[in-house]
């Protein structure tokens, strides 16, 4: 497993050969402007909630990558109407791959949505 920071509150995690982006926030992020987002992979992208330095860049990535949006029911809907790929869950719920499971536990944050 690599594990990479890519600013804010962005991550990169690869594993057995898939990646998974949490909250894309690159292009509105000066200490980010170093990364291309045509460079970035993305088979699943996690989101904590939907303030803008968490989805920023969802969509560009999502559109080029097709990769899976993992977050609550309400920003999984919000992306699902955007005919992206979504998976939606509860909290207290998990989303579960051959490779990697996530479970959505509780914050207590706003969401933006």
């Amino acid at each position: 497993m690599k594990i990479t920071f890519l600013g804010h509150s962005c991550f990169s995690i690869e594993i057995n050969e898939m990646t998974i982006l949490i909250d894309p926030f690159i292009s509105g992020n000066a200490l980010a402007a170093h990364i291309d987002l045509s460079n970035l992979k993305a088979d699943f992208i996690l989101l904590t909630h939907a303030h803008q330095d968490h989805v920023l860049d969802v969509e560009v990535i999502a559109e080029r990558t097709k990769a899976v949006i993992v977050s609550n029911y309400e920003i999984a809907m919000y992306y699902g109407a955007k005919d992206l790929n979504v998976n939606a869950l509860n909290h207290g719920g998990t989303f579960n791959t051959d490779n990697f499971s996530a479970k959505y536990v509780n914050a207590i944050h706003t969401s933006s949505f």
